[in-house]
């Protein structure tokens, strides 16, 4: 508009004022350091809102949103975080998740052996506990080494759990594995759960299986308020806890088990057979002197592979064959 008194030949550059749009407005490269964050575990996940525990504490329960500075970083239940903001743990309160502490070991699995995107299932668990039913559903050799494969190459202890053994005999399953070195121990609803927890006790722990297995009643006889806790520690978002959710719960004797969803699919394709041998640190070594690409099959596939010259270990690399033809069978089971 123009001012009262002057004359439009009288404006020049000078009069001009320009708001800068919001793309050109300058922008700090500084971030906040959150030095005072506090260390929390991860427990469940709901659409954009993680359930955490301050310290691992099972009383000190918040609810977070990932800080925008973290992008679309993956944050899965045993992560260990850093969080900020209201950390009361009152109703309607939210934290920010502002770190993920580097993962020690990490649970992978894929839609399939062609799939080439990894998906995180857990984090930081010590122990796989692998729940496989003797019977309704029969159990499959392939589920169990495939979850084997999965827990060597991130890191995890496999213990193979058995439920059912009242209606079918398990001497037959298990003799496929004894030499593997898998801890194998019986967790039916008529089988004593001292041995399962002496196993459990003070360890994270997450557990697999098929639907039907008696995953679930498992972790009703280990979490005996497992129903309660679920509903706590997983209505942190806009719904509650399901078979497509992990979730953490906590043991009445310390340590904790994550409830995993029923397994339909556990691909691959992100594992390679060095990455299974690398757990295995008697053969670790002997695959050094194999030629380049080698997958350690043995004849005709791998005529000069390394583990063929190993003597007094020969069962114990036939074992490990059988794991590294499940890696390379995409065997639905």
């Amino acid at each position: 508009m123009k001012r009262a008194g002057r004359s439009a030949g009288s404006y020049d550059e000078s009069d001009v004022r320009i708001r800068p749009g919001r793309s050109s407005r300058p922008r700090t490269k500084t971030r906040p350091q959150h030095n005072n964050a506090e260390s929390a575990m991860v427990v469940s996940v709901d659409r954009g809102r993680w359930g955490c525990v301050l310290d691992g504490d099972q009383d000190r329960r918040i609810v977070a949103m990932r800080a925008r500075e973290l992008g679309r970083t993956p944050i899965v239940v045993g992560d260990r975080v850093d969080v900020v903001g209201d950390l009361s743990g009152q109703p309607d309160t939210l934290a920010r998740i502002v770190r993920v502490t580097e993962r020690r070991t990490v649970l992978r699995r894929t839609a399939d052996d062609t799939d080439p995107y990894e998906r995180i299932v857990v984090g930081n668990a010590e122990q796989l506990f692998i729940v496989v039913a003797l019977a309704d559903p029969p159990p499959r050799t392939g589920f169990v080494e495939r979850a084997m494969v999965a827990a060597y190459a991130g890191g995890l202890r496999p213990i193979l759990c058995l439920t059912k053994h009242d209606l079918a005999a398990d001497s037959e399953f298990a003799t496929a594995f004894e030499d593997l070195d898998l801890t194998i121990i019986h967790g039916g609803m008529d089988d004593p759960l001292d041995p399962v927890l002496d196993l459990l006790t003070d360890h994270l722990t997450a557990l697999i299986g098929h639907s039907g297995v008696g995953k679930s009643t498992l972790v009703n006889r280990l979490v005996p308020d497992a129903d309660r806790a679920v509903g706590e520690v997983s209505g942190v978002g806009k719904g509650k806890h399901t078979s497509t959710q992990s979730v953490a719960l906590p043991l009445p004797s310390g340590g904790w088990v994550i409830d995993t969803p029923g397994v339909r699919s556990f691909g691959l394709a992100h594992i390679t057979p060095d990455d299974v041998l690398a757990a295995f640190t008697d053969l670790a070594e002997a695959i050094e002197d194999c030629p380049r690409g080698c997958t350690h099959l043995g004849p005709p596939s791998d005529p000069e592979c390394a583990l063929d010259q190993l003597t007094g270990k020969e069962h114990r690399v036939l074992a490990i064959r059988r794991l590294l033809t499940a890696l390379t069978a995409n065997d639905p089971w």
